[in-house]
């Protein structure tokens, strides 16, 4: 049932049944600050998050960062090929270390620098050198430089972020002691390590700020029922009647049948189109006509924007007539959509609405709202 801001404050909490009255998230998760504040803590610190393809940081010392909720993280290859993850933060007294670089456009260095006092740490992590001030007392008139003590090089190195991997997508937890990602993953990681994703090269990338919260384009992603009245150049291809929506506990995917006459020749899935969304905000697309797949990472900025981060991956780097014209149709689907959840979020904010009501086919939005409920009540 639909609730409105009446003044008898009706809201409730997610029903587990999709088919009970109260099967939506109340109005004010969306567009309050402290409730963007608390998922900061609640959610994007005790989840397994998207950072990157592995594909970005080739060799030895490649390195990009990234920021999930408030903390940015070093993700780089060190010298024995091994891919880890450190807080950009200097073990001496805070500074942020490196500047910030896209996932797709790594730096490379031999070693991690703080500029602010010159600590250098090995691309493991370990302290490897500081300044002659550090070893020495020559400023200091009570005390001896022999009493300088030695700083030990793993003791003082910088902070590891749990860092694991579904193939080359790269995932990080900020928490002390997080659930194993293959258990947030379930059989969503066995699915995608049956395709070869570590084959493909990134091709083109589109970043986008849009003016809503981020689980009102995560709700919009999960479903199709809003497909038949907006994207009229997409579904031609698409049989939705045979499409199929799956559920897991972090997971979804949408299956999309497409039509005989435009399947491709070579495809990384034939035939069908399949849209995989990862608990809390990492999509797969699987078009079932081009021979590649994007990535969506939509990142929350405040409870009013999020930036979505569109990756496309194909066998070349350089994109043919035909992988063209698919980037294109795929970024008119966003555009359309854009155009749909910010007014969507413009009615929320309007205030009257206190808690909306799920169709029976949106079980992958009261899913996701489900999860978030979850997580705020930890």
């Amino acid at each position: 049932m639909t609730r409105w801001n009446d003044g008898t404050d009706q809201i409730e909490a997610v029903s587990p049944d999709i088919t009970d009255e109260t099967n939506a998230l109340p109005a004010k998760y969306f567009t309050d600050p402290e409730i963007h504040e608390m998922e900061k803590e609640k959610i994007f610190s005790r989840y397994w998050v998207y950072v990157g393809h592995e594909n970005a940081i080739k060799e030895p010392g490649d390195f990009f960062t990234r920021t999930v909720g408030d903390r940015q993280v070093i993700i780089t290859r060190d010298h024995d090929g091994e891919i880890r993850a450190f807080y950009n933060v200097c073990a001496h007294r805070g500074s942020k270390m490196v500047e910030d670089t896209p996932m797709t456009d790594p730096g490379n260095v031999s070693s991690i620098r703080c500029p602010y006092h010159l600590w250098t740490y090995d691309l493991d992590g370990d302290l490897r050198s500081t300044p002659k001030s550090f070893e020495e007392a020559g400023m200091n008139p009570d005390l001896d430089d022999q009493d300088v003590p030695q700083l030990n090089a793993e003791e003082n190195g910088l902070m590891d972020v749990h860092l694991d991997s579904i193939g080359p997508l790269l995932f990080i937890n900020l928490d002390t002691d997080p659930l194993p990602l293959e258990e947030q993953a379930g059989t969503l990681k066995p699915e995608l390590e049956s395709f070869p994703l570590e084959e493909y090269e990134h091709a083109r990338r589109y970043v986008s700020e849009v003016e809503c919260n981020w689980k009102t384009f995560s709700g919009n992603y999960s479903e199709c029922d809003h497909c038949q009245a907006n994207h009229q150049d997409w579904i031609k291809g698409i049989s939705l009647d045979e499409s199929e929506l799956v559920v897991d506990d972090h997971y979804w995917v949408l299956h999309y049948t497409h039509d005989e006459s435009v399947e491709a020749e070579e495809a990384l899935v034939d035939g069908e189109a399949r849209f995989h969304y990862f608990w809390p905000n990492f999509t797969v697309q699987m078009y079932g006509n081009a021979d590649g797949y994007g990535t969506y990472v939509i990142d929350p900025i405040d409870q009013d924007r999020f930036q979505l981060i569109a990756d496309y991956y194909f066998r070349g780097s350089e994109l043919t007539d035909e992988e063209r014209e698919f980037v294109q149709l795929s970024r008119q689907l966003q555009e359309e959509d854009f155009e749909l959840v910010e007014r969507q979020y413009e009615g929320m904010k309007n205030g009257a609405l206190a808690q909306g009501q799920l169709g029976p086919n949106e079980h992958t939005v009261h899913r996701l709202h489900r999860l978030a409920q979850e997580a705020y009540n930890a």
